[in-house]
C-alpha cells in the first residue's frame, strides 16, 4: 500500500483525537490532586526527584522525569501539563488505525482508530496530566511492533523487530508497571494463533518477554515496598464486574469471522488485550486491592479493534445491500446509528470536560480557603495527604499558617511533607483561636493514625464550627473558640 494512502488512514483518527482533546482541555482552569502531584514532582530538581522516588511513587518515576524535561522546555501551566497526554493519545489512535489496517483493511483501520479517539474514558485521560495516556500509546506501539515481528521471517530483520518490541514494551512498563499485563495478552495471542505461528516466533517472543520482565523487576521490587500508597484502594465492586461483563458481551456480539492478513487474526490480537489485563488485576484485587480502571486503560485498544472490525463488516456496501435492498433504508439506518452513538457519547464528552468530573477540585479548595480564612488563621489538612491541595496554589493560602507541618515535601523527600508528632499538633491547636480545616467530604473514611485522631478530637472538644464550604471532593471548615466566629461573619 502506498505510503500516502497509509498516512491518510492514520491521519483521520489522529486529527479527531487531537480536536476532541483540545476541546475544553483546561477544564475552566482547574486541576485535581493527582495532576497537582505531577506538577509538583516534575518541578523538583533531579536529585530531589530521585530522593523522593526512593520513598514514594516510584511507579511513576519515568513519567515524572519526562515531564521534568518537558517543563524545562515549556512551562505553560495547565496546557503544558496536559498536552503530552493529548499527543500520546492521538498517537495511540493512529497506532490502532494501523493495527486495524494491517489486520483487516483500510476501512477497519479508520473505524478502529476513530472508536478509540471518541471513547469518553480515553478522552478523559487524554486531558489529564498523568501517565496513563502515555502508557496507552506505548502499549499500542508495542502491539504494532509485536504484529510486525510475528509476521517477519527469521533473520536479522526478525531480531531487530523483536528487540524494538522488547524495548518499547519495557518503556511502557516503566511508565506504569501494570503495562506488563499487555505482555501477557500478547502471549495469549500467540497461544491462540499457535497453529499459524511457528515455534521460532514463539521462542523469540519468550526471549523478548523474559528480557522485559527482567528489566521491570527492579521497579517492581521498589514499588512493592511502597505499597502503602495503595492502602486507600478497595476491592472491585459489583459495578466493576458488571461493567466488565457488559464489555465482554459487547465484544462477543461484535465478533465477525474475519481472517487476518497475517498469522494473527484481529480477534486473536484484540480479545486478550481487552479481557486479560482487567480480569487479572481484578482477580488479584480480591486478595490485595490493586485495581483501578485507569491502570488498564490500554485495554481500550482491544475494544476499538473489535468494534472497528465489526463496523467495517456491517457497513460494507455489499453486506448492507443484502440486509437492506432499499438505498433509502440503508442511508437512514446508518444515519440513525450515527445519531444514536452521538446522543450517547455527547453527554459523556461534556461531563469529562467539567471541573467536577474528577475526584476533587484543587483549584476550588484553594479559592474556598482564600475566601473563608482571615489573616493569621491556622490551617490543618485532614488527612495530611490533602496538603497536596496547597502545593500548586500556595499564594492562595498566604493568609494561613500550616501549624501541623514539620518539613515541606522537598525537604522530607515526600509527596505531601511530614507532620509533627500528635502531641505537638495538639499543643499548637490549643494555642489557636481560629483554625481552618481542608478535609475530605462528608462520608469519606476517616484515617485512624494518631495525628488525625488528635486533630478531630481537639476540634470537637474545644472549637465550634463557624462556616463550612463544600467543594468537589473536599470541605473547607472554619472552626473557632467561643466568641471568635464573629470576625469571619463581619468580614463577609
Amino acid at each position: 500500500m502506498p505510503l500516502v494512502r497509509r498516512a491518510r488512514i492514520v491521519a483521520l483518527p489522529v486529527v479527531v483525537a487531537l480536536a476532541l482533546g483540545l476541546w475544553g482541555i483546561r477544564r475552566e482552569g482547574t486541576m485535581w490532586r493527582d495532576e497537582s502531584v505531577t506538577y509538583q514532582m516534575a518541578h523538583r530538581g533531579l536529585s530531589e526527584l530521585w530522593a523522593t522516588l526512593g520513598n514514594v511513587d516510584a511507579v511513576h518515576g519515568l513519567y515524572y522525569l519526562l515531564m521534568h524535561g518537558w517543563f524545562a522546555v515549556w512551562d505553560g501551566g495547565l496546557l503544558a501539563l496536559r498536552l503530552p497526554s493529548l499527543l500520546a493519545m492521538a498517537a495511540a489512535a493512529g497506532a490502532v488505525a494501523w493495527l486495524g489496517q494491517h489486520l483487516v483493511g483500510r476501512r477497519a483501520g479508520v473505524f478502529a482508530g476513530l472508536v478509540l479517539a471518541v471513547l469518553p474514558p480515553v478522552q478523559m485521560y487524554a486531558q489529564e496530566g498523568r501517565s496513563y495516556a502515555l502508557v496507552c500509546a506505548a502499549v499500542a506501539t508495542s502491539t504494532c511492533l509485536f504484529l510486525r515481528a510475528v509476521g517477519t521471517p527469521g533473520g536479522r530483520r526478525s531480531v531487530t523487530g523483536w528487540t524494538a518490541y522488547a524495548v518499547v514494551t519495557w518503556v511502557a512498563c516503566l511508565l506504569h508497571e501494570f503495562a506488563i499485563l499487555a505482555l501477557l495478552a500478547h502471549g495469549a495471542t500467540l497461544y491462540i494463533s499457535r497453529r499459524r505461528v511457528g515455534r521460532g516466533t514463539r521462542r523469540a517472543w519468550t526471549v523478548a518477554a523474559s528480557a522485559v520482565t527482567a528489566g521491570v523487576l527492579p521497579l517492581v521490587v521498589v514499588s512493592t515496598g511502597q505499597q502503602e500508597q495503595l492502602s486507600w484502594l478497595g476491592r472491585p465492586s459489583w459495578s466493576h464486574w458488571t461493567w466488565y461483563a457488559a464489555v465482554l458481551t459487547w465484544a462477543a456480539l461484535c465478533r465477525v469471522p474475519v481472517r487476518g492478513r497475517g498469522p494473527v487474526g484481529p480477534w486473536a490480537l484484540a480479545m486478550p488485550l481487552l479481557a486479560l489485563p482487567a480480569a487479572l488485576l481484578m482477580t488479584a484485587s480480591l486478595v490485595t486491592p490493586l485495581y483501578l480502571d485507569r491502570y488498564v486503560l490500554y485495554s481500550a485498544i482491544g475494544f476499538a479493534l473489535i468494534t472497528g472490525t465489526a463496523l467495517d463488516r456491517l457497513l460494507r456496501p455489499g453486506h448492507l445491500r443484502q440486509l437492506m435492498p432499499s438505498d433509502g433504508l440503508r442511508y437512514a439506518t446508518v444515519a440513525l446509528v450515527v445519531a444514536g452513538a452521538s446522543a450517547l457519547l455527547i453527554p459523556s464528552h461534556l461531563k469529562v470536560r467539567e471541573p467536577g468530573s474528577r475526584k476533587d477540585d484543587v483549584t476550588g479548595v484553594a479559592l474556598a480557603v482564600q475566601a473563608s480564612a482571615e489573616p493569621g488563621d491556622a490551617i490543618l489538612f485532614m488527612p495530611s495527604r490533602r496538603r497536596e491541595w496547597r502545593l500548586s496554589y500556595a499564594p492562595r493560602y498566604g493568609k494561613v499558617r500550616d501549624i501541623a507541618l514539620d518539613r515541606e515535601p522537598v525537604a522530607s523527600h515526600s509527596l505531601h511533607g511530614s507532620e509533627l508528632p500528635a502531641r505537638e499538633i495538639r499543643a499548637r491547636m490549643l494555642a489557636e483561636r481560629r483554625i481552618v480545616t481542608a478535609s475530605d467530604p462528608a462520608g469519606a473514611a476517616l484515617d485512624t493514625v494518631e495525628r488525625e485522631v488528635v486533630k478531630r478530637a481537639v476540634l470537637r472538644e474545644h472549637f465550634a464550627v463557624c462556616s463550612r464550604t463544600e467543594v468537589r471532593g473536599g470541605r473547607v471548615t472554619v472552626w473557632a473558640r467561643e466568641g471568635h466566629c464573629a470576625k469571619a461573619a463581619d468580614s463577609g
